[in-house]
């Protein structure tokens, strides 16, 4: 099969709403009209929204999460390849436990957003989160992003409308690029992506499983603390979202060049970093992003693996509230 075949036949698959607190993934083509209508928005028992979608200019459904008072501090988080916003939940807790606002957004074509066939770049991506901000009228918030959901934030800030942020931290983030190249001598092999869409291709459900058991947590160390649920809810995840989106993303995260982006950037950023990190290797991601920014700094943690906000939430959590209470 083909990559032209599997994006037609992606096309047809339709978006799956996570049921409030439940857990339970319902099929979005198997409600009435109506009940697909009603999950637009749910509210709790004090009347604030905590489960929305905002629909974009080209008629994409982005889902969000927005916990929290609205007049407090935004935290904006942007989850990595092929997750959703759940994958902050540790964090989304925690901070809204700070006195936090917290918001977190599923990318177009993954978990509840629309399952995309277009747009599954990220000019686009940035796009959707401006328009995000701009529907919940966010100013100064800050904006965190692991993996993919660092270039997201990167490729957003730098394009940022005057008094919308006023922080963002990067974790395990794929700039200021990923692949090989004459310019890049340091990046991954165009071949390693390659796998990636062929395994996508031929047994998303088992790749989906690979991963995470194995180089995004760390769990094929020797020694490690493997924990089944954390890897099926990866799996979960990203089997929520679009096959279509995912194989365009591969593109999105590893081949786009945040070089400028980082130089555009005035406001302070962290960047965090594990040095066992597997999918995004250290030595030609953060130190360079770091030298790019003009008001960055890098910390760095010795033996954590890609995953760390989830295998490590205490000590990533902690350096967060340490950045965000900063002044600077």
């Amino acid at each position: 099969m083909n990559a032209t075949t599997i994006a037609q036949n992606s096309i047809t698959t339709t978006r799956r709403d996570l049921l409030v607190g439940g857990g339970v993934a319902l099929a979005a083509a198997a409600l009435p009209r109506v009940a697909l209508a009603a999950t637009k928005s749910t509210a709790n028992e004090q009347g604030n929204l905590i489960m929305s979608y905002i629909t974009t200019k080209d008629g994409t459904e982005i889902f969000y999460k927005d916990w929290g008072p609205k007049d407090a501090q935004a935290i904006v988080f942007h989850h990595g390849w092929p997750l959703s916003a759940d994958d902050w939940d540790n964090q989304m807790m925690f901070f809204l436990g700070q006195g936090f606002r917290v918001i977190a957004h599923d990318r177009r074509g993954h978990g509840r957003s629309t399952q995309t066939d277009t747009g599954n770049e990220m000019d686009t991506y940035a796009a959707d989160v401006a328009e995000l901000a701009e529907k919940l009228d966010l100013k100064n918030a800050i904006h965190v992003g692991h993996s993919t959901g660092g270039g997201e934030v990167v490729h957003y800030v730098a394009r940022s409308k005057p008094g919308r942020v006023s922080k963002a931290v990067i974790i395990g983030a794929v700039p200021p690029i990923m692949v090989k190249s004459e310019n890049n001598p340091g990046g991954l092999p165009i071949e390693v992506f390659d796998g990636f869409r062929a395994a996508l291709i031929a047994n998303r459900a088992q790749f989906f499983r690979d991963v995470p058991a194995g180089p995004f947590y760390g769990f094929n160390r020797a020694g490690a603390e493997v924990s089944e649920g954390v890897i099926q809810n990866w799996w979960r995840q990203g089997m929520m979202g679009g096959a279509k989106a995912h194989y365009d993303c591969i593109k999105a995260f590893s081949e786009t060049d945040f070089t400028e982006d980082l130089k555009k950037i005035e406001l302070p950023v962290l960047v965090m970093h594990g040095d066992d990190d597997q999918i995004v290797p250290y030595a030609d991601s953060a130190p360079l992003s770091a030298k790019l920014l003009k008001k960055g700094t890098l910390k760095t943690y010795p033996g954590l693996p890609h995953g760390m906000c989830t295998t490590h939430p205490d000590v990533i959590n902690a350096d967060l509230l340490a950045f965000f209470k900063g002044s600077s």
